[in-house]
Protein backbone atom coordinates (compact mmCIF):
# COMPACT_ATOMS: atom_id res chain seq x y z
CA UNK A 1 0.00 0.00 0.00
CA UNK A 2 0.65 3.49 -0.65
CA UNK A 3 2.06 5.99 1.76
CA UNK A 4 0.89 9.81 2.07
CA UNK A 5 3.50 12.36 2.07
CA UNK A 6 3.31 13.79 5.18
CA UNK A 7 1.45 17.39 5.61
CA UNK A 8 4.43 18.24 7.05
CA UNK A 9 7.26 17.54 4.22
CA UNK A 10 5.05 19.70 1.89
CA UNK A 11 7.22 22.49 1.04
CA UNK A 12 8.51 25.18 -1.44
CA UNK A 13 10.43 22.09 -2.93
CA UNK A 14 7.62 19.76 -2.93
CA UNK A 15 5.18 21.93 -4.92
CA UNK A 16 7.82 22.50 -7.24
CA UNK A 17 8.58 18.76 -8.02
CA UNK A 18 4.95 18.27 -8.28
CA UNK A 19 4.49 21.29 -10.42
CA UNK A 20 6.98 19.92 -12.70
CA UNK A 21 6.23 16.48 -13.02
CA UNK A 22 2.07 16.86 -13.09
CA UNK A 23 2.73 20.26 -15.21
CA UNK A 24 5.53 21.67 -17.16
CA UNK A 25 7.05 23.82 -14.37
CA UNK A 26 6.02 27.76 -13.45
CA UNK A 27 7.52 30.35 -11.92
CA UNK A 28 8.51 31.12 -7.95
CA UNK A 29 4.95 32.73 -7.27
CA UNK A 30 2.99 29.74 -8.53
CA UNK A 31 5.15 27.74 -6.62
CA UNK A 32 4.85 29.37 -3.59
CA UNK A 33 0.97 29.69 -3.88
CA UNK A 34 1.18 25.91 -4.27
CA UNK A 35 3.16 25.18 -1.66
CA UNK A 36 1.16 27.82 0.97
CA UNK A 37 -2.01 24.88 0.06
CA UNK A 38 -2.25 21.91 1.80
CA UNK A 39 -1.23 18.85 0.13
CA UNK A 40 -4.49 17.53 -1.42
CA UNK A 41 -5.86 21.31 -2.01
CA UNK A 42 -2.71 21.81 -3.79
CA UNK A 43 -3.07 18.65 -5.74
CA UNK A 44 -6.41 19.60 -6.79
CA UNK A 45 -5.42 22.99 -8.22
CA UNK A 46 -3.63 20.49 -10.96
CA UNK A 47 -5.53 17.41 -11.08
CA UNK A 48 -9.60 19.18 -11.16
CA UNK A 49 -8.77 20.80 -14.31
CA UNK A 50 -12.32 20.79 -15.07
CA UNK A 51 -13.13 23.77 -12.79
CA UNK A 52 -10.81 25.94 -14.75
CA UNK A 53 -12.29 27.07 -18.64
CA UNK A 54 -10.53 26.52 -21.16
CA UNK A 55 -11.22 28.82 -23.97
CA UNK A 56 -8.89 28.11 -26.20
CA UNK A 57 -10.39 27.96 -30.07
CA UNK A 58 -10.33 25.17 -32.32
CA UNK A 59 -8.48 26.11 -35.43
CA UNK A 60 -11.17 26.88 -38.17
CA UNK A 61 -10.00 23.90 -40.25
CA UNK A 62 -10.76 21.64 -37.39
CA UNK A 63 -14.06 20.12 -38.24
CA UNK A 64 -15.34 17.47 -40.77
CA UNK A 65 -15.04 18.39 -44.70
CA UNK A 66 -16.97 16.25 -46.76
CA UNK A 67 -17.51 18.85 -49.09
CA UNK A 68 -14.18 19.34 -49.84
CA UNK A 69 -13.59 15.13 -50.28
CA UNK A 70 -16.25 15.18 -52.49
CA UNK A 71 -14.41 18.13 -54.68
CA UNK A 72 -11.10 16.40 -54.54
CA UNK A 73 -12.59 12.92 -55.29
CA UNK A 74 -14.63 14.97 -58.70
CA UNK A 75 -11.60 16.97 -59.38
CA UNK A 76 -9.33 13.56 -59.80
CA UNK A 77 -11.71 11.43 -61.38
CA UNK A 78 -11.63 13.99 -64.37
CA UNK A 79 -7.84 14.60 -64.41
CA UNK A 80 -4.80 13.92 -66.06
CA UNK A 81 -2.30 11.88 -64.56
CA UNK A 82 -0.48 14.85 -64.48
CA UNK A 83 -3.16 17.03 -63.66
CA UNK A 84 -4.10 14.30 -60.58
CA UNK A 85 -0.45 14.67 -58.98
CA UNK A 86 -0.68 18.97 -58.76
CA UNK A 87 -4.14 18.11 -57.30
CA UNK A 88 -2.74 16.19 -54.51
CA UNK A 89 0.51 18.13 -54.10
CA UNK A 90 -1.76 20.99 -53.59
CA UNK A 91 -3.46 18.73 -50.69
CA UNK A 92 -0.71 17.95 -49.27
CA UNK A 93 1.02 21.67 -49.17
CA UNK A 94 -2.11 22.44 -47.46
CA UNK A 95 -2.89 19.57 -44.78
CA UNK A 96 1.33 20.30 -44.26
CA UNK A 97 0.58 24.44 -43.26
CA UNK A 98 -2.50 23.02 -41.00
CA UNK A 99 -0.06 20.58 -39.19
CA UNK A 100 2.22 23.51 -38.63
CA UNK A 101 -0.44 25.63 -36.99
CA UNK A 102 -1.49 22.34 -35.13
CA UNK A 103 1.87 21.89 -33.55
CA UNK A 104 1.70 25.91 -32.25
CA UNK A 105 -1.60 25.74 -31.75
CA UNK A 106 -0.99 22.84 -28.81
CA UNK A 107 2.67 24.21 -27.99
CA UNK A 108 1.05 27.38 -26.92
CA UNK A 109 -1.97 25.32 -25.14
CA UNK A 110 0.82 23.63 -22.61
CA UNK A 111 2.46 26.97 -22.49
CA UNK A 112 0.02 29.39 -21.84
CA UNK A 113 -3.30 27.24 -21.04
CA UNK A 114 -4.90 27.39 -17.81
CA UNK A 115 -5.09 22.89 -17.82
CA UNK A 116 -1.01 22.13 -17.59
CA UNK A 117 -1.96 18.80 -15.97
CA UNK A 118 -4.70 18.15 -18.69
CA UNK A 119 -1.67 18.78 -21.85
CA UNK A 120 1.00 16.74 -19.67
CA UNK A 121 -1.35 13.97 -19.88
CA UNK A 122 -2.41 14.73 -23.63
CA UNK A 123 1.35 14.72 -24.39
CA UNK A 124 1.51 11.24 -22.64
CA UNK A 125 -1.24 9.08 -24.41
CA UNK A 126 0.49 11.13 -27.67
CA UNK A 127 3.52 9.12 -27.00
CA UNK A 128 2.15 6.31 -25.82
CA UNK A 129 -0.95 5.74 -28.78
CA UNK A 130 1.76 6.82 -30.94
CA UNK A 131 0.49 8.03 -34.09
CA UNK A 132 2.61 9.51 -36.73
CA UNK A 133 1.07 12.60 -39.62
CA UNK A 134 3.59 10.83 -41.85
CA UNK A 135 1.37 7.91 -42.76
CA UNK A 136 -1.93 9.28 -41.46
CA UNK A 137 -1.68 13.29 -43.73
CA UNK A 138 -4.43 14.54 -42.33
CA UNK A 139 -4.04 17.34 -40.38
CA UNK A 140 -8.37 16.85 -39.00
CA UNK A 141 -7.56 13.56 -38.09
CA UNK A 142 -4.10 14.31 -36.31
CA UNK A 143 -6.78 17.18 -34.40
CA UNK A 144 -9.14 14.96 -33.89
CA UNK A 145 -6.79 12.58 -32.10
CA UNK A 146 -5.55 14.93 -29.80
CA UNK A 147 -8.74 16.48 -28.81
CA UNK A 148 -9.90 12.97 -27.55
CA UNK A 149 -6.61 12.13 -25.58
CA UNK A 150 -7.83 15.43 -24.12
CA UNK A 151 -11.47 14.54 -23.36
CA UNK A 152 -10.37 11.34 -21.60
CA UNK A 153 -6.95 12.04 -20.36
CA UNK A 154 -7.80 10.69 -16.52
CA UNK A 155 -11.02 9.32 -17.37
CA UNK A 156 -12.11 5.04 -17.79
CA UNK A 157 -8.96 2.79 -19.15
CA UNK A 158 -11.21 0.68 -21.34
CA UNK A 159 -13.18 3.93 -22.55
CA UNK A 160 -10.52 5.15 -24.07
CA UNK A 161 -9.04 2.23 -25.32
CA UNK A 162 -11.81 1.67 -27.56
CA UNK A 163 -12.31 5.06 -28.24
CA UNK A 164 -8.36 5.06 -29.19
CA UNK A 165 -8.83 2.10 -31.41
CA UNK A 166 -12.43 3.63 -33.15
CA UNK A 167 -10.43 6.80 -33.83
CA UNK A 168 -9.64 7.80 -37.55
CA UNK A 169 -6.15 8.35 -37.40
CA UNK A 170 -5.57 5.31 -35.26
CA UNK A 171 -7.74 3.17 -37.85
CA UNK A 172 -5.29 4.33 -40.77
CA UNK A 173 -1.82 4.66 -38.55
CA UNK A 174 -2.60 0.70 -38.05
CA UNK A 175 -4.67 -0.45 -41.08
CA UNK A 176 -7.51 -0.79 -39.34
CA UNK A 177 -9.53 0.72 -41.95
CA UNK A 178 -8.65 -1.80 -44.24
CA UNK A 179 -9.45 -5.18 -42.35
CA UNK A 180 -12.30 -7.19 -42.93
CA UNK A 181 -13.40 -11.40 -43.19
CA UNK A 182 -11.47 -13.42 -44.40
CA UNK A 183 -8.58 -11.69 -44.30
CA UNK A 184 -8.26 -9.20 -41.58
CA UNK A 185 -5.30 -7.24 -40.89
CA UNK A 186 -3.30 -7.81 -37.73
CA UNK A 187 -1.53 -5.08 -37.02
CA UNK A 188 -4.00 -3.17 -34.24
CA UNK A 189 -4.69 -6.44 -32.88
CA UNK A 190 -0.88 -6.79 -31.94
CA UNK A 191 -0.29 -3.40 -31.08
CA UNK A 192 -3.14 -2.66 -28.44
CA UNK A 193 -2.00 -5.96 -26.27
CA UNK A 194 1.96 -5.55 -27.15
CA UNK A 195 2.31 -2.03 -26.79
CA UNK A 196 -0.86 -0.30 -25.50
CA UNK A 197 -2.04 -2.40 -23.03
CA UNK A 198 -0.49 -5.58 -21.92
CA UNK A 199 2.96 -5.92 -22.77
CA UNK A 200 4.89 -9.25 -24.36
CA UNK A 201 4.86 -11.89 -23.02
CA UNK A 202 1.04 -11.87 -22.06
CA UNK A 203 -0.74 -12.73 -24.80
CA UNK A 204 0.02 -15.72 -27.90
CA UNK A 205 0.45 -15.36 -31.68
CA UNK A 206 -2.89 -17.01 -31.58
CA UNK A 207 -4.51 -14.35 -29.64
CA UNK A 208 -3.25 -11.57 -32.27
CA UNK A 209 -4.69 -13.55 -35.34
CA UNK A 210 -8.36 -14.12 -33.11
CA UNK A 211 -8.51 -10.47 -31.75
CA UNK A 212 -7.95 -9.63 -35.83
CA UNK A 213 -10.72 -11.76 -36.74
CA UNK A 214 -13.23 -10.30 -33.66
CA UNK A 215 -12.03 -6.39 -35.15
CA UNK A 216 -13.15 -6.94 -38.24
CA UNK A 217 -15.66 -4.31 -38.87
CA UNK A 218 -14.21 -1.37 -37.11
CA UNK A 219 -13.45 0.79 -40.11
CA UNK A 220 -13.35 4.40 -41.82
CA UNK A 221 -15.76 6.72 -43.45
CA UNK A 222 -13.61 8.67 -45.82
CA UNK A 223 -16.26 11.54 -47.04
CA UNK A 224 -17.65 11.88 -43.22
CA UNK A 225 -14.20 11.55 -41.98
CA UNK A 226 -15.41 9.43 -39.16
CA UNK A 227 -15.63 5.67 -37.60
CA UNK A 228 -17.85 3.40 -39.15
CA UNK A 229 -18.97 -0.23 -38.13
CA UNK A 230 -19.71 -1.70 -41.47
CA UNK A 231 -20.71 -5.58 -40.58
CA UNK A 232 -20.14 -7.07 -43.83
CA UNK A 233 -16.52 -6.88 -43.04
CA UNK A 234 -17.13 -8.44 -39.69
CA UNK A 235 -16.41 -12.33 -39.27
CA UNK A 236 -19.05 -13.83 -37.37
CA UNK A 237 -17.64 -17.10 -36.55
CA UNK A 238 -17.00 -18.11 -33.18
CA UNK A 239 -13.42 -17.16 -31.64
CA UNK A 240 -10.80 -17.74 -28.76
CA UNK A 241 -9.65 -14.76 -27.64
CA UNK A 242 -7.49 -14.31 -24.38
CA UNK A 243 -9.17 -17.33 -23.30
CA UNK A 244 -12.82 -16.08 -23.91
CA UNK A 245 -14.75 -17.73 -26.63
CA UNK A 246 -17.59 -16.90 -28.60
CA UNK A 247 -18.71 -14.36 -31.84
CA UNK A 248 -16.67 -11.54 -30.54
CA UNK A 249 -16.10 -7.96 -31.70
CA UNK A 250 -14.16 -4.91 -31.00
CA UNK A 251 -15.21 -4.21 -28.14
CA UNK A 252 -15.48 -7.87 -26.88
CA UNK A 253 -11.87 -7.56 -27.55
CA UNK A 254 -10.76 -4.37 -26.24
CA UNK A 255 -12.98 -5.31 -22.70
CA UNK A 256 -11.15 -8.90 -22.16
CA UNK A 257 -8.09 -6.96 -22.46
CA UNK A 258 -8.46 -4.69 -19.84
CA UNK A 259 -10.06 -7.80 -17.99
CA UNK A 260 -6.26 -9.25 -17.98
CA UNK A 261 -4.31 -9.66 -14.22
CA UNK A 262 -1.28 -7.89 -16.51
CA UNK A 263 -3.29 -4.77 -18.04
CA UNK A 264 -3.22 -2.80 -14.91
CA UNK A 265 0.33 -3.20 -13.83
CA UNK A 266 0.95 -2.56 -17.46
CA UNK A 267 -0.22 0.46 -17.83
CA UNK A 268 0.71 2.07 -13.98
CA UNK A 269 3.94 1.06 -14.52
CA UNK A 270 4.02 3.50 -17.95
CA UNK A 271 2.34 6.63 -15.94
CA UNK A 272 4.90 6.22 -12.96
CA UNK A 273 7.54 6.01 -15.42
CA UNK A 274 6.94 8.69 -17.24
CA UNK A 275 5.98 11.11 -14.57
CA UNK A 276 8.33 9.82 -11.86
CA UNK A 277 11.43 9.40 -14.47
CA UNK A 278 12.21 5.97 -13.69
CA UNK A 279 10.42 2.10 -13.88
CA UNK A 280 8.88 1.48 -10.20
CA UNK A 281 9.93 -1.95 -8.49
CA UNK A 282 7.66 -4.81 -8.88
CA UNK A 283 6.59 -4.06 -5.10
CA UNK A 284 5.95 -0.54 -5.90
CA UNK A 285 3.96 -1.33 -9.09
CA UNK A 286 1.70 -3.85 -7.43
CA UNK A 287 0.68 -1.37 -5.31
CA UNK A 288 0.15 0.99 -8.34
CA UNK A 289 -1.54 -1.42 -9.39
CA UNK A 290 -3.74 -2.05 -6.94
CA UNK A 291 -5.27 1.34 -6.55
CA UNK A 292 -5.76 1.44 -10.41
CA UNK A 293 -8.12 -1.78 -9.92
CA UNK A 294 -9.41 -0.56 -6.73
CA UNK A 295 -10.57 2.62 -8.43
CA UNK A 296 -12.22 0.89 -11.40
CA UNK A 297 -9.98 1.44 -13.70
CA UNK A 298 -10.36 5.45 -13.44
CA UNK A 299 -7.18 7.38 -13.96
CA UNK A 300 -7.90 10.38 -11.83
CA UNK A 301 -8.41 8.80 -8.48
CA UNK A 302 -5.48 6.91 -9.18
CA UNK A 303 -3.32 9.56 -10.07
CA UNK A 304 -4.24 11.46 -7.10
CA UNK A 305 -2.76 8.51 -4.77
CA UNK A 306 0.28 8.34 -6.99
CA UNK A 307 0.86 12.19 -6.80
CA UNK A 308 0.01 12.25 -2.72
CA UNK A 309 2.37 9.13 -1.70
CA UNK A 310 5.55 9.72 -0.19
CA UNK A 311 7.26 7.67 -3.12
CA UNK A 312 6.40 10.05 -5.19
CA UNK A 313 8.84 12.72 -3.49
CA UNK A 314 11.56 10.09 -2.29
CA UNK A 315 14.92 11.50 -2.91
CA UNK A 316 16.11 9.50 -5.46
CA UNK A 317 13.28 10.72 -7.83
CA UNK A 318 13.36 14.34 -7.07
CA UNK A 319 15.53 16.11 -10.01
CA UNK A 320 16.78 13.02 -11.71
CA UNK A 321 14.35 12.87 -15.01
CA UNK A 322 15.66 14.15 -18.13
CA UNK A 323 13.31 16.70 -19.37
CA UNK A 324 11.71 15.70 -22.70
CA UNK A 325 12.39 18.34 -25.47
CA UNK A 326 9.02 19.76 -25.11
CA UNK A 327 9.32 19.74 -21.42
CA UNK A 328 12.27 21.90 -22.34
CA UNK A 329 10.93 23.88 -24.45
CA UNK A 330 7.52 24.35 -22.70
CA UNK A 331 8.79 24.48 -19.24
CA UNK A 332 11.35 27.56 -20.60
CA UNK A 333 8.69 29.59 -21.35
CA UNK A 334 6.63 29.26 -18.04
CA UNK A 335 9.08 29.81 -15.57
CA UNK A 336 10.98 32.74 -17.97
CA UNK A 337 7.15 33.81 -18.05
CA UNK A 338 8.00 34.25 -21.51
CA UNK A 339 5.91 33.81 -25.23
CA UNK A 340 7.04 31.01 -27.33
CA UNK A 341 8.80 31.74 -30.57
CA UNK A 342 7.07 31.10 -33.45
CA UNK A 343 5.53 27.83 -34.73
CA UNK A 344 8.13 27.26 -37.46
CA UNK A 345 11.00 28.53 -35.39
CA UNK A 346 9.96 25.85 -32.07
CA UNK A 347 9.44 23.25 -34.90
CA UNK A 348 12.67 23.74 -36.13
CA UNK A 349 13.69 23.09 -32.26
CA UNK A 350 11.89 20.43 -31.24
CA UNK A 351 12.99 18.31 -34.22
CA UNK A 352 16.66 18.68 -33.82
CA UNK A 353 16.26 18.10 -30.20
CA UNK A 354 14.18 15.14 -30.96
CA UNK A 355 10.95 15.34 -30.28
CA UNK A 356 8.77 16.19 -33.35
CA UNK A 357 4.82 16.89 -32.48
CA UNK A 358 2.47 14.67 -34.20
CA UNK A 359 5.66 12.57 -35.68
CA UNK A 360 7.08 9.87 -33.54
CA UNK A 361 10.13 7.94 -34.77
CA UNK A 362 7.66 4.81 -34.64
CA UNK A 363 4.44 3.19 -33.48
CA UNK A 364 6.92 2.37 -29.90
CA UNK A 365 7.07 6.38 -29.24
CA UNK A 366 9.73 8.43 -27.65
CA UNK A 367 12.18 6.34 -25.78
CA UNK A 368 12.57 9.29 -23.11
CA UNK A 369 14.80 9.34 -20.19
CA UNK A 370 18.48 9.49 -21.19
CA UNK A 371 18.03 9.44 -24.75
CA UNK A 372 17.16 12.10 -24.98
CA UNK A 373 20.47 13.98 -24.47
CA UNK A 374 23.40 12.81 -26.84
CA UNK A 375 26.03 15.32 -27.53
CA UNK A 376 24.43 16.79 -30.62
CA UNK A 377 20.92 17.32 -29.03
CA UNK A 378 22.73 18.39 -25.62
CA UNK A 379 24.63 21.26 -27.92
CA UNK A 380 21.21 21.80 -29.13
CA UNK A 381 19.92 22.38 -26.32
CA UNK A 382 22.52 24.99 -25.13
CA UNK A 383 22.06 26.74 -28.72
CA UNK A 384 18.25 27.04 -28.39
CA UNK A 385 18.83 28.62 -24.71
CA UNK A 386 20.19 31.79 -26.53
CA UNK A 387 17.01 32.12 -28.65
CA UNK A 388 14.68 31.45 -26.54
CA UNK A 389 16.45 34.36 -23.43
CA UNK A 390 18.55 36.37 -26.29
CA UNK A 391 15.90 36.63 -28.79
CA UNK A 392 17.07 36.10 -32.55
CA UNK A 393 16.61 39.04 -35.61
CA UNK A 394 14.39 36.77 -38.09
CA UNK A 395 13.75 37.90 -41.36
CA UNK A 396 10.49 40.47 -41.48
CA UNK A 397 8.82 38.26 -44.72
CA UNK A 398 9.86 34.92 -42.81
CA UNK A 399 8.14 36.47 -39.78
CA UNK A 400 5.00 36.97 -41.38
CA UNK A 401 4.93 34.09 -43.57
CA UNK A 402 5.25 32.11 -40.02
CA UNK A 403 2.51 33.86 -38.42
CA UNK A 404 0.19 33.40 -41.48
CA UNK A 405 1.16 29.76 -42.10
CA UNK A 406 1.86 31.03 -45.38
CA UNK A 407 4.89 30.38 -47.82
CA UNK A 408 7.45 33.33 -48.21
CA UNK A 409 6.69 35.65 -51.04
CA UNK A 410 8.44 38.25 -53.03
CA UNK A 411 12.34 39.13 -53.59
CA UNK A 412 14.03 37.16 -51.46
CA UNK A 413 17.40 39.15 -50.83
CA UNK A 414 15.04 41.93 -50.16
CA UNK A 415 12.71 39.80 -48.05
CA UNK A 416 16.08 38.15 -46.14
CA UNK A 417 17.41 41.70 -45.83
CA UNK A 418 14.59 43.48 -43.77
CA UNK A 419 14.89 42.00 -40.26
CA UNK A 420 12.92 42.07 -36.79
CA UNK A 421 13.53 40.95 -33.37
CA UNK A 422 11.79 38.11 -31.48
CA UNK A 423 11.53 36.25 -28.13
CA UNK A 424 13.70 37.42 -25.37
CA UNK A 425 13.51 37.46 -21.68
CA UNK A 426 11.61 40.73 -20.16
CA UNK A 427 14.33 40.85 -16.85
CA UNK A 428 12.37 43.75 -15.37
CA UNK A 429 9.21 40.93 -15.31
CA UNK A 430 11.39 38.26 -13.47
CA UNK A 431 13.68 39.90 -11.10
CA UNK A 432 13.51 42.79 -8.75
CA UNK A 433 15.60 45.81 -8.96
CA UNK A 434 17.64 44.19 -6.26
CA UNK A 435 18.12 41.12 -7.94
CA UNK A 436 18.77 43.15 -11.39
CA UNK A 437 21.74 45.15 -8.94
CA UNK A 438 23.02 42.81 -6.58
CA UNK A 439 25.23 40.10 -8.06
CA UNK A 440 24.85 37.42 -5.04
CA UNK A 441 20.95 38.19 -4.89
CA UNK A 442 20.85 37.71 -9.00
CA UNK A 443 22.35 34.23 -8.66
CA UNK A 444 20.03 33.43 -5.52
CA UNK A 445 17.52 34.24 -7.51
CA UNK A 446 18.08 32.89 -11.18
CA UNK A 447 19.07 29.33 -9.22
CA UNK A 448 15.44 29.44 -7.21
CA UNK A 449 13.50 29.90 -10.49
CA UNK A 450 15.00 28.02 -12.82
CA UNK A 451 16.40 25.26 -10.69
CA UNK A 452 14.99 24.78 -7.26
CA UNK A 453 18.11 24.37 -6.20
CA UNK A 454 21.85 25.13 -6.29
CA UNK A 455 24.37 25.05 -8.99
CA UNK A 456 28.14 23.27 -7.38
CA UNK A 457 31.51 22.99 -8.48
CA UNK A 458 32.74 24.20 -12.34
CA UNK A 459 29.05 25.64 -12.84
CA UNK A 460 28.70 27.49 -9.75
CA UNK A 461 32.48 29.02 -10.77
CA UNK A 462 31.55 29.76 -14.46
CA UNK A 463 28.38 31.64 -13.68
CA UNK A 464 30.71 33.32 -10.76
CA UNK A 465 33.42 33.81 -13.04
CA UNK A 466 31.06 35.53 -15.49
CA UNK A 467 29.63 37.75 -13.27
CA UNK A 468 32.60 38.83 -11.32
CA UNK A 469 34.35 40.10 -14.39
CA UNK A 470 31.79 42.37 -15.13
CA UNK A 471 31.81 45.98 -12.98
CA UNK A 472 27.88 46.58 -13.18
CA UNK A 473 25.15 44.62 -14.67
CA UNK A 474 23.21 45.30 -17.96
CA UNK A 475 20.29 43.80 -19.34
CA UNK A 476 22.50 41.97 -21.70
CA UNK A 477 24.42 40.40 -18.55
CA UNK A 478 21.47 38.86 -16.95
CA UNK A 479 20.01 36.96 -19.97
CA UNK A 480 23.81 35.83 -20.32
CA UNK A 481 23.80 34.82 -16.77
CA UNK A 482 20.25 33.19 -17.49
CA UNK A 483 21.37 31.25 -20.38
CA UNK A 484 24.49 29.99 -18.59
CA UNK A 485 22.42 28.90 -15.87
CA UNK A 486 20.45 26.89 -18.89
CA UNK A 487 23.52 25.40 -20.44
CA UNK A 488 24.23 23.68 -17.16
CA UNK A 489 23.48 19.64 -16.82
CA UNK A 490 21.16 20.94 -13.59
CA UNK A 491 18.36 22.30 -16.01
CA UNK A 492 18.28 19.58 -18.33
CA UNK A 493 16.93 17.45 -15.29
CA UNK A 494 13.65 18.16 -13.51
Amino acid sequence: MLKALPAARWDYDTAAHLLNRAGFGGPPSVIETLAGLNPDDALSTLLDYERYADPTPAPDWAKPDPEGVKQLREAARNATPDERRKLYQAEMRVQFQRLMELRGWWLNRMAKGPRPFQEKMVLFWHGHFATSFDKVRNAYYMWRQNELFRRLATGNWQELLTFAGKDPAMLIWLDQAQSRRPHANENFAREVMELFSLGIGNYTEQDVTEGARALTGWSLDPLNQEYVYRPLFHDNSIKTFLGRTGNLDGDDVIAQIVAQPAAAPFITAKLWNYFAGQAPSDELNGALADAFRENGNNFKPFLRIMFRSEEFYDPVIVRNQVKSPVQWLVGTARVLECDLPPTMICEGILRQLGQDLFAPPNVKGWDGGIAWITTTTLLDRYNTAAILVQGADVPRARLEAMQQMTPMTGNPSEAWGKRVHVGGVDVDTILSPDERMDKDRLVAALQHRLLQSALKGDQAKALGDFLNARDRLNEADIRAAIRLVMCTPEYQVT
